[in-house]
């Protein structure tokens, strides 16, 4: 069992993971801004730290998970203001991985995205572009790391019911869509895998189940 800490913890994403990796033995914590979220995360089955990384240096975000042995990033500023999602999604995002390696945690999963990078081609005067170029940064930061990172590519979400199936871009996948559900369960297993140390894993929905698509 480990204790794993959800940056971002009332997201879409988040609150899918929390049952299951409660359900694999973890004891989970999620940071969340909102106090009115509390009882949601408490209801999913983790225990509510209420706090706003984007405000927070990183002894302060080292206070909040220390004791932890993993951390799972899926906040996000929710795009709209450049300004913010610079300070969230890449500024609040690596104070985080300097917390993580202040504290002795060594494990840290990013969700990221289909095609981020550097490269990603986005159009500067898209509104999608403050949100490429933050996860970018944050991306490479953390590769730079010494932590044991992965990072995982998702391509566009969708709400359709989990199919526990997909395919990786090394098996052709276009980055068409995945359901959340289905990006729950890639960020539980790979929690579990140390074999995606080190791996940036892009994915849509396929036909592999999860576990072997990630081996």
């Amino acid at each position: 069992m480990s204790r794993v800490v959800i940056f971002g913890g009332h997201g879409q994403v988040a609150l899918r993971l929390i049952p299951l990796l409660v359900g694999r033995g973890h004891e989970v914590g999620a940071i969340v801004r909102n106090p009115d979220h509390v009882t949601d995360i408490a209801d999913a089955g983790a225990t509510p730290i209420v706090a706003d990384v984007e405000h927070l240096d990183v002894g302060k975000i080292a206070a909040l998970v220390d004791g932890f042995d993993v951390v799972v990033w899926t906040a996000g500023a929710g795009g709209g203001n450049p300004d913010r999602t610079y300070a969230v999604d890449r500024d609040a995002a690596i104070r985080s991985m300097d917390a993580a390696g202040r504290t002795g945690i060594s494990r840290y999963i990013m969700v990221s995205y289909f095609g981020a990078g550097p490269g990603h081609g986005v159009d500067p005067e898209t509104s999608f572009f403050a949100y490429a170029e933050a996860k970018a940064a944050a991306d490479e930061y953390l590769r730079s790391t010494s932590l044991e990172w992965t990072i995982l590519g998702p391509s566009a979400l969708t709400l359709d019911p989990g199919t526990g199936l997909i395919r990786t871009r090394e098996d052709g996948a276009t980055g068409a869509s995945v359901t959340r559900d289905d990006v729950a369960a890639v960020a539980a297993a790979a929690v579990d895998r140390p074999g995606t140390v080190g791996r940036f894993i892009e994915f849509d929905n396929g036909d592999t189940p999860i576990d072997r698509a990630l081996v």
